[in-house]
């Protein structure tokens, strides 16, 4: 696991996307996971940057989004159908039939799931998963005590959770209950890992999962046996880490072929 502290979140974002970007350019039909939520929205505007500035062109890769909510259909504001057109896929040129987001209006869950799973394996499997953490450890919608070899399935979100989504929603009775995610073992699979964290508030459940001890308390931790996990963090979110010194230390100090930009 190779942690990059930055400055500010708008830094460690411009960098993942440099990273993602340098994976397509190299592997124009590369397979990207991609995830939702406030995390990850300055790294969207990059690349939709990136796209009309720089070329960078998304006409031959596919993406394969974390969760989506039951029972929300597309057109519903909160879904993250909706959430990826608006924030990313009405800015770039990839082609609609290889974007792929989970069913949350699906009549056969279990059967749905399995679609995905066979989808994404079909596909090649994922070239690199983004992801965020949520402030208990969470990785995509996979609650503490998920198991660490899950499948793409349906969860049941905790109280604290919806609590932290009702922001997206008029009120906070109207968070769904329950969501389709990708499981662990599915993120587990892919050649490479974004995680991104952000803020004081996510410095707790930063430190639990990379220098804390692998446990399904804390889902993220799991990233440690990741061959080529990537943490981006902000200041404020490296605030309870005990080794940031040697973090800063290994990324100022990477050999050319290693560095990003």
């Amino acid at each position: 696991m190779e942690v990059i502290i930055q400055s500010s979140q708008e830094n460690a974002s411009v960098l993942a996307a440099q990273m993602v970007a340098r994976l397509i350019r190299s592997k124009p039909e590369a397979v990207l996971g991609l995830a939702t939520g406030s995390t990850p929205l300055p790294f969207y505007r990059e690349l939709i940057r990136m796209h009309r500035e720089e070329a960078l062109d998304f006409s031959a890769v596919t993406t394969f989004n974390l969760d989506e909510y039951v029972g929300l259909g597309p057109r519903h504001p909160a879904s993250y159908y909706r959430f990826m057109q608006e924030n990313l896929f009405e800015h770039i040129n990839i082609r609609p039939e290889l974007a792929f987001i989970p069913d949350g209006m699906a009549s056969d869950v279990p059967a749905s799931c399995l679609e995905y799973e066979a989808r994404i394996r079909d596909a090649g499997g994922l070239d690199v998963q983004i992801l965020g953490i949520g402030s208990d450890g969470h990785i995509g919608f996979n609650e503490p005590i998920s198991s660490l070899a899950s499948r793409t399935r349906i969860k049941t979100l905790t109280p604290r959770t919806r609590l932290d989504n009702a922001r997206y929603f008029a009120t906070p009775e109207e968070v769904p209950h329950h969501v389709i995610t990708m499981g662990i073992g599915t993120i587990m699979e892919a050649r490479q890992v974004l995680l991104m964290g952000f803020g004081a508030n996510k410095a707790d459940a930063l430190a639990a999962a990379i220098e804390g001890p692998v446990s399904a308390q804390v889902p993220a931790s799991v990233l440690q046996f990741h061959p080529r996990a990537h943490v981006l963090i902000d200041e404020a979110a490296s605030g309870k880490l005990q080794r940031t010194e040697y973090y800063r230390h290994v990324f100022n100090n990477k050999p050319v072929w290693q560095q990003v930009s």
